[in-house]
């Protein structure tokens, strides 16, 4: 069976990760724009960089949860792809082996010049660090007003879903609400969340817990999909 996960930062909150938009809209008390846009990096370039050098040494310092870990597992069985709003890894540390990383990956780098240029990174990022043809660093994230390279991909991934999980995300939000929509209208959707925005419908099991606790619940009710 073909199980797509969209998972969001609800996913890695359990992990310790502080999630990075909180209920006033700041970002560890940064304006969302200055940290996470073209425009900031270029007014400020040492105060983004700070920013996401704090994620990625607070990344490093956490493990994946349970929740993680029964998703890899479920690989078992089944040919599970993950598609993550989220930046972390935990997803592969916990052994998931298909994760589309929507908003780019906090343990790479790439160039200024060449967004092609791509680079593992686990140590701080600071100005001069160069890419191969001599322009600045930046982290590999999707910032606001930049495309987002790896949509098709991920649209491509939730039309051929039989089964759905939605987890740490809402489905108020673009892109998850508008990836589910994508999804065969027959597939069964499974919607994780403590504090859930919606109801249970025909389509949609509202499974109002952690993503800890909820995933648990969630495969419980796929292997009896599966058995019938």
């Amino acid at each position: 069976m073909k199980i797509v996960v969209l998972s969001g930062a609800g996913m890695s909150a359990e992990s310790g990760l502080k999630t990075f938009r909180d209920s006033n809209g700041l970002w560890e008390g940064h304006d969302v724009m200055e940290v996470a846009s073209p425009q900031g990096f270029a007014r400020n370039p040492d105060m983004v960089l700070d920013f996401y050098n704090e994620r990625r040494r607070q990344l490093l310092q956490v493990e994946p949860n349970s929740g993680h870990f029964a998703l890899a597992e479920l690989e078992q069985d089944h040919e599970v792809e993950i598609v993550t709003q989220n930046v972390d890894d935990l997803h592969e540390r916990a052994g998931s082996s298909r994760v589309t990383h929507l908003h780019g990956e906090l343990l790479k780098v790439r160039s200024t010049r060449d967004p092609s240029i791509v680079k593992e990174w686990r140590k701080d990022i600071v100005m001069g660090d160069l890419c191969p043809v001599g322009a600045q660093l930046r982290p590999h994230i999707v910032w606001f007003g930049e495309a987002v390279p790896l949509m098709d991909k991920a649209i491509d991934i939730v039309q051929k879903a039989e089964v759905m999980l939605v987890v740490g995300t809402s489905m108020q939000v673009y892109p998850a609400a508008g990836l589910v929509d994508l999804s065969p209208y027959t597939t069964p959707v499974y919607f994780i969340d403590p504090n859930p925005a919606l109801d249970s419908s025909s389509r949609i099991t509202v499974i109002a817990k952690t993503a800890t606790h909820g995933i648990p619940e969630a495969i419980k009710l796929i292997g009896q999909i599966d058995a019938q």
